[in-house]
C-alpha cells in the first residue's frame, strides 16, 4: 500500500473528527475528504475501529513530532522563558494544533469504550506530564512532582476552553489573555519565595 495515500487518509480521518466529531467518522466521510476515489479509505482501513486506530496513531505520531522539535530547541532558563514556552503552546491550541487537540478530544471519548484506543493515546498525556516538569526544573522553579503535576493538569484543562471559545468561560478562568493566565498559574503554584 501507498504511504503517502494512507498519510493523506489518516490526516483526513483526523480532520473528520475535528470538523464532524466521532459521530461524522465515516469511510465515506475520510474518503471525502481526502478527495480519493469511494472505497480508498475501507481498502487501507477495513472497519471503524481501524481507522479510529490510524487517527489515534496519527496523532500521537504529530504529538511526538512537536515535541522532538521543542527538544530540538534551547530550553527556558528562567521564569520569563518558561511562561513564553507555555504561553505559546495555549496559543498553538486556537491555532495550527486546533484540529489534532479536537480529534485527540473525539479519540478519548471514543477510548472510554475502547481501551485499546486509550493505550495508544496516554503517552500523550503522559509525556506532558514529564516534560513539563523538566520544563519547570529548567526555569529553575523548586519543583515537586506535585507542582508539577498541577501546572500540567492546569494546561491540560485549559485545551477544551480555548477550542470551545466561550468567551465568558475564557473571561472567567483568564484564558482571554493566556499570557496572564500562565503568570498566575506559575505565581500560584509557585510564589516569590517558594522553596521546593
Amino acid at each position: 500500500m501507498n504511504p503517502d495515500r494512507r498519510d493523506r487518509l489518516r490526516d483526513a480521518a483526523i480532520e473528520v473528527l475535528a470538523r464532524d466529531g466521532g459521530r461524522g467518522l465515516t469511510h465515506r466521510a475520510v474518503d471525502g475528504t481526502a478527495e480519493v476515489p469511494p472505497g480508498t479509505t475501507k481498502n487501507y482501513f477495513p472497519t471503524r475501529d481501524a481507522v479510529l486506530r490510524a487517527a489515534a496513531e496519527r496523532c500521537l505520531e504529530q504529538y511526538l513530532a512537536l515535541t522532538g522539535q521543542l527538544a530540538g530547541a534551547p530550553g527556558p532558563t528562567d521564569r520569563e522563558g518558561l511562561t513564553t514556552l507555555f504561553r505559546s503552546l495555549l496559543e498553538n491550541v486556537a491555532g495550527p494544533g486546533r484540529s489534532r487537540l479536537l480529534a485527540v478530544m473525539e479519540l478519548q471519548t471514543e477510548a472510554t469504550r475502547r481501551p485499546w484506543l486509550s493505550a495508544i493515546l496516554d503517552p500523550m498525556a503522559s509525556g506532558d506530564f514529564t516534560g513539563f516538569e523538566l520544563a519547570q526544573r529548567a526555569a529553575g522553579l523548586p519543583v515537586t512532582p506535585q507542582r508539577a503535576a498541577v501546572v500540567t493538569l492546569a494546561l491540560h484543562a485549559a485545551v477544551p476552553h480555548l477550542l470551545t471559545n466561550g468567551p465568558a468561560t475564557l473571561a472567567a478562568s483568564g484564558l482571554d489573555d493566556p499570557d496572564r493566565f500562565v503568570r498566575d498559574l506559575l505565581d500560584t503554584v509557585y510564589p516569590p519565595g517558594a522553596t521546593a
